[in-house]
């Protein structure tokens, strides 16, 4: 925290280009060495229960509530924290500061216990995965690690997710004054026999 001080401190206005660009160097390892720490630590304390002492039933919520977290950032660094045991290589370049905490929550997705499963299902080898998604993030730029990603979970379960028998079904009623109602649907066949059936048995 003493260094935090003195560099909070530090008068930049003689700096200028390169100087400035030295100085916003090792500032970003630093940031990243830091997330990792938070991260390690929030698993660590998901794990023991910590958040129970302040009556919390999750360490996301506590997050939320202690550390000012959006839900979204509170539950990336949760699932961030949960990743690090299956990802060593990962795991060891986000302390070393080489990873940026955007790209371990990225990659943390292969870890997630839907990937896990197809993966062990395939023979995959999840240290091979580790490594190779690493070298990506510490070479390339964000969006490059984004697409390595969703090409390996893309690849992982190329059949996708079972198609929703009701996605683009589409009902509306409208009660009036007088008590009668009239409404409006969209629906698939077999949405539509239902329907009908029901109808039919009310007329």
């Amino acid at each position: 925290m003493a260094s935090l001080d003195a560099l909070a401190v530090e008068d930049l206005s003689p700096l200028f280009g390169p100087a400035l660009l030295d100085r916003l160097r090792p500032l970003l390892a630093a940031q990243n060495r830091i997330a990792a720490e938070v991260a390690r630590t929030v698993r660590e304390a998901e794990v023991s229960g910590a958040e129970e002492l302040d009556g919390l039933k999750t360490m996301a919520s506590w997050l939320r509530g202690h550390g000012h977290l959006s839900v979204t950032e509170a539950a990336r660094v949760v699932r961030t924290g949960r990743a690090l045991e299956h990802l060593p290589t990962m795991a060891a370049a986000f302390a070393a500061g080489a990873v940026t905490a955007e790209q371990a929550a990225l990659i943390g997705r292969v870890a997630e216990p839907g990937a896990l499963g197809l993966a062990a299902d395939q023979d995959v080898d999840l240290t091979v995965v580790d490594a190779v998604l690493t070298d990506v993030a510490q070479a390339s730029p964000h969006a490059d690690t984004a697409r390595a990603v969703h090409h390996y979970l893309d690849r992982l379960d190329a059949d996708g997710p079972e198609p929703d028998p009701t996605e683009g079904r589409r009902l509306a009623i409208t009660k009036h004054a007088d008590g009668s109602i009239t409404g409006r649907f969209d629906l698939d066949a077999v949405g539509g026999e239902r329907l009908q059936t029901a109808l039919e048995s009310v007329v």
